[in-house]
């Protein structure tokens, strides 16, 4: 297989993996969500700790994260870009994510997503995830803009 054939399919391939764990967290789905995780990935999420390393604790971040959304999901994907090789991978995107509160109104703020991939026995696995927002550095707010 040429390299442009290659790496098409590899994006591809995270395509598909970035939607199924999209669902999953719509879902909220834990198993499914950490599926895809390394046994040793090394995470940064924009709130609760400075860095979850390994699965298991990362697995205890996301139940923790569900617990804060009542209602439906909100969890989408804006202006992906991935970018694979034969082996390595990541992708970023903006993020929009949140859920439905019990009155119906719907709570949500935007994010920056940095995922890096590793493929090993034929397997993509994320390695490093990165969830961040960006903040006022005068007051230390989040500031929750549209993109």
């Amino acid at each position: 297989m040429n390299a442009e054939a290659t790496r098409v399919g590899a994006e591809a391939e995270i395509r598909a993996i970035l939607e199924d764990w999209r669902q999953a967290v719509c879902a909220q789905d834990i198993a499914r969500i950490v599926s895809r995780y390394a046994p040793d990935i090394v995470a940064y999420d924009a709130v609760l700790q400075l860095q979850f390393c390994g699965v298991d604790a990362y697995r205890k971040h996301w139940e923790k994260c569900m617990t804060m959304c009542t209602g439906p999901t909100v969890f989408e994907l804006h202006e992906l870009q991935i970018f694979a090789g034969e082996d390595v991978a990541f992708a970023h995107a903006l993020n929009r994510c949140g859920g439905t509160g019990p009155d119906g109104k719907e709570t949500t703020g935007w994010m920056r997503m940095t995922v890096g991939y590793r493929r090993t026995n034929g397997r993509w696995q994320v390695v490093h995830e990165h969830f961040s927002a960006p903040f006022d550095m005068e007051s230390s707010k989040v500031l929750w803009l549209e993109p």
